[in-house]
């Protein structure tokens, strides 16, 4: 990654906070929801609209967004990030994010604002609708 992307990536993700109100729930605790994404397709790397659509289109990431999201953090050197409609946050714990890979999930924790990480108390899949 050239260093003018990565400086890209690093002010993206330290971006605004703002999806439908990420909900507080006591403790300093706030509530998200999204999807466990890779940070290149969440933050446009190799992704026109912040998805896998182009990736899994080639041919280079599998077929699925599961798929491409362990493909671009195994392979091309992305970390786990939680994708919502409006941010990315990076998370803490990307071993627990890796289970998640590709889904939507709800989760609790504590987001560090400055650093815009979310250090992650608890995780759950969001069944499909």
């Amino acid at each position: 990654m050239t260093k003018t992307r990565t400086l890209l990536v690093s002010a993206a993700l330290g971006g605004a906070l703002s999806f439908m109100g990420p909900a507080t729930s006591g403790a300093g605790e706030t509530a998200f929801e999204g999807e466990i994404a890779d940070s290149q397709c969440a933050m446009g790397v190799h992704s026109l609209n912040r998805s896998h659509k182009e990736m899994i289109e080639m041919g280079h990431a599998g077929s699925t967004a599961i798929d491409c999201a362990r493909y671009c953090v195994h392979s091309r050197g992305g970390k786990y990030v939680l994708l919502t409609k409006h941010d990315v946050f990076k998370l803490d714990n990307q071993e627990w994010a890796e289970k998640y890979a590709g889904q939507k999930v709800k989760l609790t924790g504590t987001l560090d604002s400055k650093a815009s990480i979310i250090q992650v108390n608890t995780m759950q899949p969001v069944p499909a609708k």
